[in-house]
């Protein structure tokens, strides 16, 4: 059976969307949003990608712990249109707890904090009293900063290197790296300092912390993920008109006689006027038709990194605040998301979260069981005596793209050679490591370049908001 995205004979202009993650819900919306007739296909019982709920036992789990900054332009727009803002609110000033266990004189709690005061004073204070670095690595940290201000992080010549020979031509210590620069880097990029290309780097400190006051501002969803991304996404969706087919994967996409496109799915073929494909990289190549891209194989290039989360579930309260970060353990960043996954009784729900889990990804769960309890009990005193009513890990072994350097030469653009078939993802050339931000990002410039094609106006909704 073949038939038009609105399910009518009559011919008119539409699109279909791959792929119902933060990148293809922004694309069907921005393009529903411009008077486009839309069906969203999700091969997934529910939309979000991996920015995802489910359910366990009494829990509702986030499967990762997913932050964004106020510099996040384009997620903070995806919020507010789905009308989901003031269930993810920003800090209202930066403030991160950091506790090194590793000290010798025992654990120490230091704090990133900013000031009101224009860039870059506004972190002055704070680096001066900053208690995990010593005087010269303070002074040291706030020339490398300086420097950094001054990249283009465009520059090609930037995703040719990486990010920790930038910093060791800039003096930083390993202490320096370890304290400062990969305890914002690794949660960002996925990847640590040697691992990550100096372009993305620089681009995510610029952005982040040299650019505006508050730009490092971190929010948060207060409920699970899927409340987010999945319900309240889905509303939007309706209300603009979308019509969004879950358990619906395309099969095959090609071109029709008359130069529109045909997508395939189980049972029957959809056609459109244009497509946009929001899918991971591996499977954007299976999708494309020959001739769409000039080296389709290099799509194949673009690695992947994982991200580990452990959730504890304890009989008590062990931490009083909303989330911390440690030196001198594996831990790397715990969350309090006892209220948002709904437990009730007294006790707290933990969610540690891992990025460049490449060494623990595959563990079984009684090997990080035993490896990560001990180093919560060193971190929070008040876990010692507290009970273990649950213990379970979420594995996200694809969780981003490798952001290794010359990755970026790798990311390909909106536009394809097809005409009217566009590429959406996280992984596309956004300018940003895996982030929601960058797949939301992604998603305005497919619809925006299925807009262009279209011959209609598109209104680009960072216009005014950067």
């Amino acid at each position: 059976m073949t038939r038009d995205a609105t399910g009518q004979g009559a011919r008119q202009a539409h699109a279909v969307v791959v792929g119902g993650g933060l990148a293809g819900t922004t694309a069907a919306l921005q393009l529903a949003d411009a008077g486009v007739r839309v069906t969203l296909l999700e091969g997934r019982p529910r939309l979000g990608g991996l920015a995802f709920s489910f359910r366990r036992g009494e829990l509702t789990v986030d499967n990762g712990q997913h932050v964004y900054l106020r510099c996040c332009t384009a997620y903070r727009w995806f919020l507010d249109r789905i009308d989901g803002a003031r269930l993810a609110p920003v800090q209202d000033r930066l403030d991160v707890p950091v506790l090194d266990v590793g000290h010798r004189r025992g654990p120490r709690l230091g704090r990133i904090r900013r000031d009101d005061l224009p860039v870059p004073f506004h972190l002055a204070r704070s680096l001066a009293t900053y208690p995990h670095l010593s005087a010269v690595e303070r002074v040291s940290v706030g020339r490398a900063a300086l420097a950094l201000s001054r990249l283009d992080p465009a520059d090609p010549a930037l995703d040719g290197i990486d990010f920790a020979t930038w910093l060791g031509r800039h003096g930083q210590s390993p202490r320096a790296v370890e304290a400062l620069w990969d305890l914002v880097g690794v949660a960002t990029l996925n990847a640590t300092a040697p691992n990550a290309s100096m372009a993305l780097a620089a681009m995510v400190f610029k952005t982040g912390l040299l650019s505006e006051p508050g730009a490092a501002d971190i929010g948060w969803a207060r409920v699970p993920l899927g409340e987010l991304h999945d319900t309240l996404a889905g509303k939007a969706l309706a209300a603009a008109g979308v019509r969004t087919e879950l358990r619906t994967k395309a099969e095959r996409i090609s071109r029709t006689g008359d130069g529109r496109w045909a997508v395939e799915v189980p049972g029957e073929t959809i056609e459109a006027d244009t497509v946009v494909l929001a899918v991971p990289q591996h499977e954007t190549r299976a999708l494309l038709p020959d001739g769409a891209l000039d080296d389709p194989d290099r799509l194949l290039d673009i690695g992947t990194a994982p991200i580990l989360n452990l959730h504890v579930v304890y009989d008590r309260k062990v931490l009083r605040q909303p989330f911390f970060t440690a030196l001198g353990s594996p831990v790397q960043w715990v969350f309090d998301r006892t209220d948002a996954s709904g437990l009730k009784g007294g006790g707290q729900y933990l969610a540690v979260s891992q990025s460049a889990a490449q060494d623990d990804i595959d563990e079984p769960v009684a090997v990080l069981r035993a490896r990560y309890l001990p180093e919560l009990e060193r971190l929070l005193p008040a876990a010692r005596g507290a009970g273990v009513r649950d213990f379970f890990v979420t594995r996200e072994r694809t969780a981003t793209f490798d952001p290794a350097p010359g990755t970026g030469r790798l990311r390909p653009g909106a536009r394809t050679r097809a005409p009217g078939l566009h590429l959406a993802g996280a992984w596309t050339a956004t300018g940003w490591p895996a982030t929601m931000e960058g797949a939301v990002r992604s998603g305005f410039s497919a619809a925006g370049a299925a807009l262009s094609a279209l011959g209609r106006r598109h209104d680009h909704p960072l216009q005014e908001a950067v």
